[in-house]
């Protein structure tokens, strides 16, 4: 049997279970586990063979950590299937890979076995009633203070329901994903047990600390992600829990003091349907999960296509000529290498400014150059001049498939338009450029997206203000104020500072009446923000009152492409937006 693991599922656990009802277990010796890694693949062995002449019972855990070793599995699986013992059984468990060239398992392992996979409970009613699950009645009369335990127990039963479903609406839930588990939850409710029975009062700020930062923050590795757990937990988890005042979701009161049966009802019969709602998110966020599913669905299906013929015999153009086409077209739009030697001679003052100007040139020439000689090779290769390799290869599929050739991602931005739209992206940006470095003056307004490096450029504005008024560069942060205007009403740059746009909001909106984050409109997914002034200012008059920490990421991806933090102005608490996952991106 052959268990395909999924986030969070265990199935050790179950298959000890059904060993203990037929006589299978470690005591009688007859049961053999052995998880695999670290020089285990000789104790497997010994086991396997034991197992094979005396009828045990084997279980071989996490096989994909062993690539070396399976070709050896295979063979020994193929040995026992004949003249070994008929109570005999081998279970393997395994992660499946998420690239092609992560499939190692051998075919023979998996055409024999029976595939077994345990997919976790889709939409917060599942989830809720699993969670619960994990106890019993005599779980909730356990402790002494039975009001106080059995609210903190559902809400923790709740928040791990929400932390694990986020992870379908993707970067807008969690900028990474984790393997969060029931073990997260039982160990938690142990803890709460132990901290309610030693404590008069009920020590609210250790437990969201140790379920926040270490039971489940365990897992967490970026900071935006620990953030968004720790507001989870100051929502649910507070002592206005006991007041009977503390709503989980909107329309979804906590429960009073019920036994465990009762929970199981209530959550059926209240339980609002399935919505973004439920965990803080705007509705939004479904539209934005569902085309992004849908998109992963038509490329995979795309990819899958057949390699050779033409497409469709009538139309007569091959897939030769089609890229062909292409590359023609690319080439001829592509615009001369910025002349290094003559820019360093027009900028001699190396003001923070124009130093990130001279780097970014230069780090389009070397994207550009790259562009230039790769297609030229593969020009010559669909000639006939030269030997197809298999980088040409690659090329000529990306060009086909709409999609931006590895080769030149490497020295590239993040980013995750298709080909042509990236391509007509690169020339707004080369042309950003060129205004500027033509004079060096600093435009009217700049265009934050089109950097390679955008913090370069915010770290700019800092050092030139630094310099002018001779203060140190660590006790300065940006200063964000929002204007009302668009690009077209801006003619000069700001004394001090830059004006920037090209920023949408994801997760909310920019009212620029009140000046203002509110919530978004329906269907609106990311609207554009206003011309945004930017500019330094000492850390201590930094305003950290009615203020929404705002990360500003590159693509929609988010992860990663963390840029900065903008400080928006906000009437609603900000933990309202964190839940609701706002951030700020550059390109969508």
């Amino acid at each position: 049997m052959f268990f395909i693991l999924s986030p969070g599922v265990d199935p050790l656990k179950d298959v000890e279970k059904h060993g203990k009802k037929l006589g299978y277990t470690f005591d009688n010796k007859n049961f053999h586990n052995v998880s695999l890694g670290q020089g285990q693949e000789v104790i497997a062995e010994q086991a396997l063979d034991l197992a094979a002449k005396n009828g045990h019972w084997v279980i071989l855990q996490n096989i994909h950590l062993v690539a070396r070793w399976l070709g050896t599995l295979e063979k020994l699986l193929e040995q026992h299937a004949q003249g070994s013992h008929e109570n005999f059984r081998v279970f393997v468990s395994a992660e499946p890979s998420s690239t092609p060239e992560g499939h190692i398992i051998p075919q023979g392992i998996l055409e024999n076995s029976i595939k077994i996979t345990n997919e976790a409970p889709t939409g917060m009613l599942a989830n809720l009633h699993k969670a619960l699950d994990n106890f019993t009645q005599d779980t909730l009369e356990m402790c002494a203070r039975e009001n106080e335990f059995k609210s903190i127990l559902f809400a923790l039963c709740y928040f791990h329901a929400v932390v694990a479903e986020r992870r379908k609406f993707g970067p807008q839930g969690w900028n990474r994903s984790y393997p969060f588990n029931t073990g997260d939850l039982t160990i938690s409710i142990n803890v709460l047990y132990n901290y309610l029975e030693a404590n008069p009062k009920v020590p609210f700020d250790d437990l969201r600390y140790l379920f926040g930062e270490i039971m489940y923050g365990g897992h967490i590795t970026d900071d935006w992600d620990r953030r968004l757990c720790r507001t989870y937990l100051e929502e649910y988890i507070k002592p206005e829990m006991m007041e009977g005042e503390l709503y989980l979701a909107p329309g979804f009161p906590l429960p009073g003091n019920m036994d465990y049966n009762s929970y199981h009802e209530y959550i059926d019969d209240t339980l609002p349907a399935e919505s973004p709602y439920l965990y803080g998110l705007h509705p939004n966020a479904e539209i934005g999960f569902l085309t992004q599913t849908s998109e992963k669905l038509f490329r995979t299906v795309l990819e899958m296509q057949p390699r050779d013929g033409g497409a469709g015999e009538g139309s007569g153009t091959t897939r030769e000529e089609k890229v062909r086409a292409l590359l023609e077209e690319i080439m001829e739009k592509l615009p001369e290498e910025f002349n290094m030697a003559e820019l360093l001679g027009k900028a001699e003052e190396r003001t923070p400014y124009q130093v990130v100007a001279l780097q970014e040139c230069e780090r389009m020439n070397l994207l550009t150059q790259e562009i230039r000689r790769s297609l030229r090779e593969l020009n010559l290769g669909l000639k006939g001049e030269l030997t197809m390799t298999s980088d040409m290869e690659n090329l000529q599929n990306a060009v086909f498939l709409d999609m931006v050739p590895d080769g030149w991602t490497k020295r590239a931005y993040p980013s995750i338009s298709g080909l042509a739209l990236w391509f007509t992206d690169l020339l707004a940006r080369i042309k950003e450029l060129e205004a500027w470095s033509a004079d060096f003056v600093l435009p009217s307004v700049v265009w934050l997206a089109g950097f390679f490096n955008p913090q370069s450029f915010l770290t700019a504005i800092m050092q030139a203000m630094a310099r002018r008024n001779e203060w140190p560069l660590d006790r300065m942060c940006l200063q964000c104020d929002v204007t009302k205007k668009n690009r077209e009403d801006f003619s000069v740059p700001p004394r001090e500072g830059a004006y920037v746009h090209g920023l949408y909001m994801e997760g909310a909106r920019w009212d620029t009446q009140t000046g203002m984050i509110v919530d978004a409109r329906l269907k609106e997914l990311t609207p554009t923000m206003p011309v945004i002034f930017i500019r330094a200012i000492p850390v201590d008059k930094q305003e950290n009152r009615n203020v929404y920490q705002c990360p500003v990421y590159k693509t929609r991806q988010r992860g990663p492409t963390y840029v900065w933090t903008f400080n928006l102005k906000t009437k609603e608490n900000p933990s309202k937006w964190t839940l609701a996952g706002v951030a700020l991106l550059l390109q969508i």
